[in-house]
């Protein structure tokens, strides 16, 4: 789960790390009134969105005047921003941050990744900040530091002076940042956090350490343990496909394929989606629709898939184990009765009660196509497509 820039802000000022300023703006009133009690002559107005990349989008604007707050509030306020993160379909701007302008003298990359090879949380930092991590690997390969933490310790405070001391800060700057450095490992520790990017750390023209921008990713597992982090999810920052989904726990991930798919088992998802391509399609979705899948459950996961307007046929592919293959048959049919479905829909069954989940299918009356193996139904599922859209197409 991810949150906004000011949320993020407010979490690493409990944990003692330096931010400028600001405050949240609902409208371009409000973002004048944000400015007018941060006082002086220079604001930043940011758009609030699960984004990086916005100030090439237009969604950061330094300010000299509260005309120009308010203009570019009124201009960010209701627009989409499209940034290379958010795809063409942008991400709506409903909130602004407007922050107190920073003298910078100095910026720094700062981030806390989980390393799944490792099973370590690694600190990454660069002298070269203001740019995505991956500009600066390619760029300044050489100015990348990488420091893993022992989860037995956590991190120590040796080990965050030698990270400022490798990014070159001068002498009196060591101690603020070494404790920036810190506050931001406690903050993922403590919070459950997977990820915690400060970009750019700066230096200021006041000698002051100071985090411009942070982006934080939460952990889904952990959230129930959190309720004050599940409080800052901002669900109009998602892909509504996949929010259906995970509420109602379903793990579903978007793609921009045609044809929809619903597995049971992670691993026979992603060979299912491979031998889709192999046939010639592109799959829609991943959705892994769990072990004990009641009919209603297929029903949902049939919904999830039928929210991306682009599914032209659906692919239900079970191995039972858990499962029950009549469970499965029968949610199928409720979905095309219920949902009056008129797409091809391929299904194959195998493994724990599969006789009778394919007698149910066959007894149904609907046009549902039946296969006994994966290659089989992937390469059905594609020439049914394929026929739908010439038939359409005539």
């Amino acid at each position: 789960m991810d949150i906004h820039e000011y949320q993020a802000k407010e979490l690493l000022k409990r944990f003692g790390v330096q931010v400028p300023r600001g405050g949240i703006a609902y409208s371009p009133e409000q973002a004048v009134y944000r400015a007018s009690e941060l006082s002086g002559d220079k604001w930043v107005v940011k758009a609030q969105i699960h984004s990086g990349a916005r100030g090439k989008a237009g969604g950061v604007r330094i300010c000299a005047s509260e005309e120009e707050v308010c203009d570019a509030a009124a201009w960010m306020l209701g627009r989409k921003l499209v940034t290379h993160q958010t795809g063409p379909q942008g991400k709506l701007v409903s909130r602004l941050y407007v922050e107190e302008a920073t003298a910078i003298a100095q910026e720094i990359y700062l981030g806390f990744v989980m390393d799944r090879k490792l099973e370590r949380v690694v600190v990454v930092a660069s002298a070269q900040g203001g740019m995505e991590i991956e500009e600066i690997s390619a760029n300044e390969p050489d100015s990348i530091i990488r420091s893993v933490v022992d989860p037995a310790v956590g991190m120590q405070a040796f080990q965050a002076r030698e990270i400022a001391f490798s990014l070159g800060l001068e002498p009196p700057l060591i101690a603020q940042a070494a404790k920036t450095i810190m506050g931001c490992y406690a903050l993922m520790s403590d919070m459950d956090a997977n990820m915690v990017e400060v970009n750019p750390m700066v230096v200021t023209r006041a000698g002051e350490i100071v985090a411009l921008d942070a982006k934080i990713s939460f952990d889904d597992n952990a959230l129930y343990r959190r309720p004050e982090i599940s409080e800052l999810r901002d669900k109009s920052q998602e892909d509504p496909r996949e929010t259906f989904a995970e509420d109602r726990g379903l793990s579903y991930i978007g793609l921009e394929g045609e044809i929809g798919c619903i597995v049971n088992g992670a691993g026979l998802a992603m060979a299912t989606l491979d031998m889709i391509k192999m046939a010639g399609g592109d799959p829609a979705n991943f959705l892994d629709v769990g072990g004990g899948a009641s009919p209603e459950r297929v029903l949902m996961s049939f919904q999830a898939v039928l929210n991306d307007p682009k599914v032209e046929a659906i692919l239900v592919n079970i191995f039972a184990g858990i499962n029950r293959c009549d469970w499965i048959a029968e949610g199928v049919v409720r979905a095309v009765r219920e949902l009056d479905l008129d797409l091809p829909i391929v299904v194959r069954l195998s493994g724990t009660n599969v006789d009778e989940g394919r007698k149910l299918l066959a007894e149904s009356g609907l046009a549902v196509i039946a296969a006994d193996t994966l290659a089989e139904a992937a390469d059905k599922v594609v020439t049914a497509w394929k026929d739908a859209r010439y038939k359409e197409a005539s």
